[in-house]
């Protein structure tokens, strides 16, 4: 799987690609052809959740997108992967049950 991080308006720690790049590898336990996955991490202008992860999943055919707020980018990540294993399910659940 091919991760691209993107952190717009602020310098991200190193701690803080790593731990977004774990998350998202563990997203392949759900789904093994994840083809690419993007982070996007930015500043959000609300006072209760100020940090925004957008997490976008390319599969074959497919294009998954979460988007979270959360005030700290940890939190907001940690959503967005669990939004995303969700969808994953959904979406190979419809693809491998036939009718």
């Amino acid at each position: 799987m091919n991760i691209r991080f993107t952190a717009r308006h602020f310098d991200a720690s190193a701690n803080l690609k790593a731990y977004s790049e774990d998350a998202v590898t563990k997203l392949q336990q759900f789904y093994d052809r994840i083809v690419s996955c993007s982070i996007i991490l930015e500043p959000h202008a609300d006072n209760d959740n100020p940090q925004k992860a957008e997490i976008i999943i390319q599969i074959p055919n497919k294009t998954l997108t979460a988007t979270e707020t959360a005030p700290k980018y940890e939190q907001a990540v940690l959503s967005a992967v669990e939004n995303l294993s969700r969808q994953l399910k959904r979406y190979k659940e419809k693809k491998f049950t036939t009718h």
